[in-house]
């Protein structure tokens, strides 16, 4: 299978853990949402990790995989004031958390890029 084939399945891999991973175990979550929402941030976190699994089930289908890959573009953009959230809480943490908290801020532009580059490619096919 070429690298482009494997690239929605890959990406929709990432999402179907991370959704899973918010059902599963969403306190681990919970405090990365922001305090501005409004809301209980546990609904937050259900929502997101809903949101993760029907993203993954779109890249994985041909037919909607373009649409979902713009959406998951969109989703990355959406999520990345919980990671900043995440950024400040942790920044008196031991290094390694410090570290691995910063370290997601910048993950997100390629993230975005992957899914933009999914959809592209999926449009080409169309």
């Amino acid at each position: 299978m070429p690298r482009s084939d494997r690239s929605p399945l890959l990406l929709a891999g990432l999402l179907a853990t991370a959704g899973a991973a918010h059902l599963a175990s969403p306190q681990q979550f919970d405090a990365t949402i922001p305090r501005a929402l409004p809301g209980r941030p546990r609904t937050w976190t259900y929502a997101s990790g809903a949101a993760e699994l029907a993203l993954a089930a779109g890249l994985a289908l041909p037919r909607t995989r373009r649409a979902a890959a713009l959406a998951t573009a969109a989703f990355f953009v959406g999520v990345f004031p919980a990671n900043v959230q995440m950024a400040v809480d942790w920044r008196h943490r031991p290094a390694p958390q410090k570290a691995a908290a910063l370290g997601r801020l910048p993950l997100q532009l390629p993230l975005v890029l992957w899914a933009r580059g999914v959809a592209r490619t999926a449009a080409l096919r169309a």
